[in-house]
């Protein structure tokens, strides 16, 4: 199973692509991250642009099953952050139904919980547990990148989560059969 995790940013939007065998005995594979930096000079349009079509470029590529993207986080002091957010979100949702792939929304602090045991972890610390994760170096990816990868390797985590529950049920029914 291919997923690939999305920090979406318009200065900076992070992408990370993993590979793992659906039955979980094999490691979890990197194939690519990175992140697209749009032009700040640049109007809007085309900063969203940059990122439709580098993102678009990734996924037919990699075609990857399952995109999980960041869940909308809005600061009162910051509205205006989230609106411009927002335009990003709308071209990876968009993307995502274009190439009919499964949307996975997730929040930064149950990822981070998943990832470092700690949902209030900083950007460094999600960074140097992906790198340990994935054993690569740390100081050639960037935060952006590294909190994509977060992202896939948070929706394994859940996967996984959810097998075991599943088999420790089916293991309770048969004992009580």
């Amino acid at each position: 199973m291919r997923i690939l995790g999305i920090d979406p940013g318009l200065k900076a939007t992070g992408y990370g692509l993993i590979d793992f065998e659906k039955n979980f005995n094999k490691s979890i594979q990197l194939l690519e991250a990175g992140t697209i930096e749009p032009k700040q000079r640049d109007f809007i349009q085309e900063r969203i642009k940059k990122i439709y079509e580098n993102l678009d470029e990734i996924v037919l590529q990699y075609t990857p099953d399952v995109m999980v993207l960041e869940k909308l986080y809005s600061h009162y002091k910051h509205p205006t952050t989230a609106c411009i957010l927002g335009h990003v979100r709308g071209v990876i949702c968009l993307l995502s139904a274009h190439r009919n792939i499964q949307l996975v929304e997730q929040s930064v602090k149950r990822i981070r919980k998943a990832i470092v045991g700690n949902g209030n972890a900083s950007k460094l610390q999600t960074q140097r547990v992906v790198a340990h994760l994935l054993n690569i170096d740390e100081s050639k990816l960037t935060t952006d990148a590294s909190d994509a990868l977060a992202l896939a390797l948070g929706y394994v985590q859940q996967l996984r989560y959810r097998v075991r529950s599943v088999s420790q049920e089916r293991l309770r029914q048969n004992i009580n059969l």
